[in-house]
């Protein structure tokens, strides 16, 4: 009772905070006449007179929304404000001549309809004749003011010859012809980008960066993975870009050409593969699609292999603490997973791969737009893997399990432009594959010692929804409703092992934000709900249980100026099972420099383990369980008590010009510390135990990331890690094990306007501890530690056709033919008392090599 009442009292206390700030302003929104982005720069600093905290004009509806203080300042003044800078409102025209001297790509249509230079107006006129179309071409620096950039070559992609360049103040006038449609816009040291005009007769605005200004928006050549500068929390963003660098076909692949994630193989058999974020087990990273739970509690060991990376459309990894609107459970960080909405992407986009090894992939995403409201989607993944004699190590073992994965989304997306979005739809998952002996026949030998075997046959039924409404006449203010359930059922065999498993989950947020009083002063809050049903079935043991978790959250983010935010979330929950507890978090970000930015974290994070699930490995083995200790308790999580842990981090990020070229440099420090962890103990060859921790538990860890342009078009990224990771066995302490400490990156990219991709990936991984096998006979014992190994991608793709939509790419992956030559242990005695396959630190298969083709329709 002590953690809930000082979880009221901060409640209380912010709650009071929020009235006192909220009191005594006033919003109003009005019309205001303008162009483009010069245009909103210009109204957003006119209106900011004394008294007013905010102003936010919108381009495509010519509104400004204000919130100023009655006491201090009117409307009138405001709109008279904006007057005197040059443009008109729905009160107060602005004088001719302060009118007249406006940039040329800010001389917007008069309010009484008349316009400079033309003798009447044309808004209704949008047919497709000849004509001038007039646009500007500007660029937004770091403290987001915008520029004009001089020297843009403008053609139209109908008529190549007529080439037309920006004048000083950034303006061009092309000549337009009937048909005319697409314009191709170039620059030295950015990427050319072919543009659809939609609307030929309005002032285009062509914007280099991105976000959208206008009608029309051409980007700069930004990187493909980059730290967001202005979010309070260290978000790195993965682009769909980045992920074109790798073959990429399931999400487990998805982070080959990033430093600060790894994925590592489970076991030598099963095929499962995890996230790990500072050294630790990819269950304290919380993982989330589209800020809905993600593939969790029983889905989540072979989870990462349902989601096709053509589906994905970006990856934000936040390391430390996430948002507290997000849930308790991120205790090492969160990776979350945005899908691609029907709404703004291809209409059509397909990709087919295949390797040496017996792998295909085939994706196939579509998307229609119904009409201004509706849009559908539908995203298709199939995985074939077929070669059943793989096998590097020449054991007898099959290095991965062979069959089929199916997965698919069936989304739905709704906006009606006056605030309300809705997003829903379905997912299926299919999983049936069979592995272990090379000769192993599933319909002669399962079940029996003829040959050892493992098959999984795993379904996967999920529905989602997310429900928004903006307010209108503020902007600043939403409420949204996520939604999901999902039923999942796992029947498996592992040699003479059986285990059937069945999750049902349903969960439930209820989030509200908006401002107090101004943009300085945010705060969002909300209810949440999550329910699990879960069943396991090991042998003639029987687990069950039930756990729900209610609770609220409130987080209140303080940002006095671009410099500096400071994010405090608070969150209050009951688990049906273990009570009440607390999580408290908190963010600092500050910026003393354009290109600097420091971040500090701190904050709680709580889980309950799924022991069986987590370590599936471990039924591929002649390891005993004591399944009597772990029922001893009935109702709650196998007898133990939930998983705890405190994580600090601090990070420096830097850019910074290098010869002339763009360069940036990052260091983080983050700190975990363990309290309850469910320790999994392998330091017994004959045996796995699993405890809550008696002692300590904790992770350091410190990485160093280089970046730099050396020349056009070639991206080059650096980085080095090192991991501190000790637990309190019942043995003693010791260092993690299966987990490296050392570990060196180099991603080199090189991109040409011809449409040719190089990349080129190097990984150097430390030798890692191994569980004591001391207890083996002499034949069966392994080493103290791994060895130091390196390995090495390389791609090479190439766009073809007029609009370079059709792309062929050819790669291969571990070059330098590195893999452990003995992943499986007792490999000879299948069903003999010494056989292990969990004892994996390298890789398990070789070189491998790989083709495929992209096809997109816009």
């Amino acid at each position: 009772m002590n953690n809930i009442s000082k979880g009221i009292s901060i409640l209380f206390f912010i709650h009071l905070a929020i009235l006192s700030f909220a009191q005594g302003d006033s919003t109003v929104t009005f019309e205001v006449a303008g162009n483009c982005g010069l245009c909103k720069q210009r109204i957003e600093k006119a209106a900011k007179i004394k008294g007013v905290s905010e102003a936010i004009w919108d381009m495509p509806t010519n509104k400004a929304s204000v919130t100023f203080d009655p006491k201090k300042t009117s409307s009138l003044s405001i709109k008279q404000a904006i007057a005197e800078a040059g443009h008109d409102t729905d009160e107060v025209r602005a004088k001719d001549d302060v009118y007249a001297k406006l940039h040329e790509c800010c001389l917007y249509e008069r309010l009484d309809g008349s316009a400079a230079g033309e003798g009447e107006s044309h808004t209704d006129d949008h047919h497709d004749h000849d004509h001038i179309v007039r646009g500007v071409v500007v660029q937004e620096n770091g403290k987001g003011e915008l520029s004009p950039i001089a020297g843009v070559n403008i053609n139209w992609l109908e008529n190549p010859k007529k080439i037309v360049q920006t004048n000083e103040n950034g303006v061009f006038d092309l000549a337009h012809e009937q048909g005319y449609t697409k314009l191709i816009v170039s620059f030295v040291g950015m990427k050319s980008d072919t543009i659809h005009v939609k609307n030929l007769h309005e002032v285009l605005v062509i914007h280099a960066k991105d976000n959208v200004l206008g009608e029309v928006v051409v980007s700069r050549k930004q990187r493909s993975n980059y730290i967001s500068k202005l979010s309070p929390n260290r978000v790195e963003m993965i682009t769909a870009k980045e992920l074109f660098k790798a073959a990429c076909c399931d999400l487990s692949e998805s982070f080959e050409t990033n430093a600060s994630a790894d994925v590592v193989s489970s076991d030598a058999v099963t095929g499962a593969k995890q996230i790990q974020l500072l050294g630790l087990s990819g269950v304290y990273t919380q993982l989330t699609v589209e800020n809905l739970p993600g593939p969790r509690g029983f889905a989540s060991p072979l989870g990462l292999n349902s989601m096709a990376g053509p589906w994905i459309e970006s990856i934000q990894i936040s390391k430390g603490m996430g948002s507290v609107a997000n849930g308790f459970e991120s205790m090492a960080g969160q990776i979350n997973v945005e899908l691609k909405k029907p709404n703004n992407t291809d209409r059509m986009y397909f990709n087919a791969y295949a390797n040496n090894m017996g792998r295909t992939d085939v994706n196939l995403n579509l998307a229609q737009k119904i009409n201004d409201k509706w849009s559908v989607g539908l995203l298709l993944h199939d995985n074939f893997m077929y070669n059943k004699s793989m096998n590097f190590s020449n054991n007898g073992f099959r290095d991965m399990p062979v069959g089929n994965v199916f997965s698919g989304v069936n989304r739905w997306h709704y906006e009606n432009g006056k605030g309300l979005i809705a997003q829903f739809g379905i997912k299926y998952l299919r999983d049936d594959r069979t592995g272990g002996e090379i000769d192993f026949d599933e319909n002669r030998d399962k079940l029996t010692t003829n040959r050892y075997g493992l098959g999984f046959d795993i379904n996967r039924l999920e529905g989602f929804a997310k429900i928004g409404y903006v307010f209108p006449n503020h902007k600043l203010r939403s409420i949204g409703l996520q939604l999901s359930g999902s039923h999942y059922s796992q029947d498996s065999y592992f040699g003479l092992t059986t285990y059937n498993s069945d999750q049902s989950s349903g969960y439930a947020n209820l989030l509200y934000q908006d401002v107090i009083g101004s943009v300085k002063h945010k705060y969002r809050g909300g209810l949440s709900l999550s329910y699990d049903k879960y069943n396991e079935d090991i042998l003639t043991n029987l687990f069950r249980r039930t756990e729900a978790v209610s609770g609220a959250f409130l987080e209140y983010t303080f940002a006095p100026s671009e410099k500096f935010d400071a994010v405090l979330g608070l969150r209050q929950d009951y688990n049906s099972i273990y009570g009440w507890f607390t999580t408290p978090r908190a963010v600092f970000r500050y910026a003393p420099a354009a290109n600097t930015s420091i971040r500090l974290s701190s904050g709680r994070g709580q889980r309950t383990a799924n022991i069986f699930a987590e370590n599936i490995g471990l039924f591929a083995s002649s390891r005993a369980i004591d399944y009597a200790q772990l029922q001893s308790n009935p109702g709650t999580a196998y007898g133990l008590k939930p998983e705890v842990s405190w994580n600090t981090g601090l990070t420096l990020d830097q850019d910074f010009q290098l010869f002339g070229r763009e360069a940036g440099a990052s260091v983080e420090l983050f700190h975990n510390n363990f309290s309850n962890q469910v320790v999994v103990d392998w330091e017994n060859p004959s045996a796995v135990s699993f405890y809550n921790l008696e002692g300590k538990s904790f992770s350091n860890s410190v990485q160093a990331d280089f970046r730099f342009m050396p020349l056009p078009h070639f991206e080059t990224k650096f980085a080095y890690r090192l991991l501190d990771v000790q637990t309190d066995y019942q043995s003693g302490r010791l260092q993690k094990p299966l987990t490296a400490k050392h570990r060196g990156f180099v991603n080199m990219a090189y991109n040409l306007h011809s449409g040719w991709s190089f990349d080129y990936t190097f990984n150097v991984v430390g030798r890692k501890r191994l569980p004591s096998t001391l207890e083996n006979p002499p034949a069966y014992r392994l080493q103290a530690f791994s060895k130091t190994y390196a390995t090495m991608n390389a791609q090479v793709s190439k766009s073809l056709g007029k609009d370079k939509n059709l792309t062929v790419y050819l790669g291969g992956e571990n070059l330098t033919n590195f893999f452990q030559k003995n992943p499986i242990l007792a490999f000879d005695e299948p069903f003999g008392p010494h056989f292990d396959t969990n004892l994996l630190w390298g890789p398990v298969a070789g070189r491998l090599f790989y083709a495929g083709v992209r096809y997109n329709i816009k």
